[in-house]
């Protein structure tokens, strides 16, 4: 039996952050104990003066692999998620051709990671019109959950849901305890858009707040027609708040994310022309910033995840720097414990969040908290060794996803990544990079395959 200890002054558990022992058996955290712990003969992972999280668990990545490699591909992107701690990431069902809304695509999605992944890897499905029929088979595979639109998703294979669409959809999901992701904007409530504008405010606004809030309003009275498990996706707007916590005071099961770009950015930061910040919905105003932050703090909003959408420069930078012509999607998957940690730390608040928006819930989201998201005897041992008082800026340079273009460049965030470890094995660190391709295929319950 393989033994090995880690142990450090501050190791972030499910009770608070103290000083630990980490006592890892066959990948597997038997226990954890106090620091001063007899070890025995067995290694320790000892000396290191910084901070050890559990893993990051990323619900929402765009790997785009079969089909758009040239995209982003799964070697690429999970070798920036180890690098940015992320040890476990659920690939989105569309960008990819196939698109994962049958089991035939699932496969092609597995037969296209297998053996590439520096990361654990599991897959969402993919509801879209007339497919209902495919949820089931989708969910016995071993699918995390399942994804919508209810506006164009930018690619064809990938139709926007109808009310209808999302109520057949409801009614097969609803009986199996799966969720339901949404990108909620409506379709109905878009403006007419400009045809082209290096206006950022002229792009903002063709995407308005309302767009966000009527489309939750849909979403939350068919979850509670059905008793339904549904997830809103990168929040953005103050006003999706209250709607999102009003149904849950009135027992809808109901979850929402919000991503690092909406709490670190606004509006007014994005010069025109400046399409590296294109996303949808888009960056909003201060006001919505904060109360995304106090949304995360209050519990209407459950997690922080990635929403890593990257493409070629071509697509994402066009010469014009035409909003409507750009790609929306930011890659972020590399920076965004340093992005939400900066943020915590200028409002002087705990380390602690990271574990709860970064790990633990999206683990419970995806059902994979009885053995991933959290520093506890029975889970695996993915662990992060993490300096939050070392600061550094953003190089494009040394991003690993595929195409290193990121609003981000250039800022100076909090944080530092200096090893990732999957099942007690060491897949990145700071010396040598990333070490090894350790990660499995995983489905809800966590069996490789």
């Amino acid at each position: 039996m393989s033994v090995q200890y880690f142990r450090s002054q501050r190791v972030v558990t499910p009770e608070g952050m103290r000083p630990a022992t980490i006592e890892v058996r066959n990948g597997v955290i038997a226990a954890v104990h106090p620091h001063d712990h007899d070890t025995g003969a067995a290694p320790v992972r000892d000396g290191f003066s910084g901070v050890i999280l559990p893993g990051l668990v990323d619900s929402h990545v765009h790997v785009n692999e079969p089909g758009r490699t040239e995209w982003e591909g799964f070697a690429t992107a999970t070798r920036a998620a180890a690098a940015g701690g992320v040890t476990s990431l659920a690939d989105m069902p569309l960008n990819s051709i196939p698109a994962t809304t049958s089991v035939r695509g699932l496969e092609a999605k597995r037969a296209a990671a297998r053996g590439k992944c520096a990361v654990e890897v599991g897959f969402l499905g993919g509801v879209i019109p007339g497919n209902a029929g495919e949820l089931r088979a989708l969910h016995d595979a071993g699918v995390l959950g399942f994804k919508c639109f209810l506006v164009p998703s930018g690619v064809d294979e990938f139709p926007a849901c109808s009310p209808a669409d999302l109520d057949a959809a409801l009614a097969v999901l609803a009986p199996l305890g799966a969720v339901l992701m949404a990108h909620c904007e409506l379709s109905q409530e878009l403006p007419p858009a400009p045809a082209s504008t290096r206006s950022y405010a002229a792009y903002a606004a063709s995407r308005p707040a309302l767009a966000e809030t009527a489309a939750v309003e849909l979403l939350l009275e068919l979850a509670e027609r059905h008793r339904a498990r549904v997830h809103v996706v990168h929040v953005s707007s103050a006003g999706t708040l209250p709607l999102i916590a009003a149904a849950r005071a009135r027992g809808v099961a109901v979850t929402a994310e919000t991503c690092p770009h909406y709490l670190h950015f606004t509006a007014d930061q994005v010069r025109d022309g400046a399409t590296e910040y294109k996303c949808a919905p888009p960056i909003r105003s201060a006001a919505d910033r904060d109360a995304l932050w106090q949304g995360l703090l209050d519990g209407t909003l459950d997690a922080v995840v990635s929403d890593h959408s990257p493409c070629p420069p071509a697509m994402k930078r066009p010469e014009s720097g035409d909003f409507m012509a750009a790609w929306g999607g930011i890659a972020s998957l590399q920076l965004g414990l340093s992005v939400v940690w900066t943020g915590l730390r200028a409002r002087g608040l705990p380390l602690e969040h990271l574990a709860t928006w970064m790990s633990a819930a999206p683990a419970r989201l995806l059902g994979l908290s009885a053995r991933k998201g959290a520093i506890a005897p029975g889970h695996d041992a993915d662990l992060v060794g993490w300096m939050p008082d070392e600061p550094f800026t953003v190089r494009p340079e040394t991003l690993l996803h595929r195409h290193p273009l990121t609003p981000y460049a250039g800022a100076r965030l909090d944080g530092v990544v200096h090893s990732t470890f999957i099942r007690g094995e060491c897949v990145f660190d700071l010396t040598h990079g990333v070490r090894a391709v350790q990660g499995q295929l995983i489905t809800r319950e966590v069996v490789p395959t």
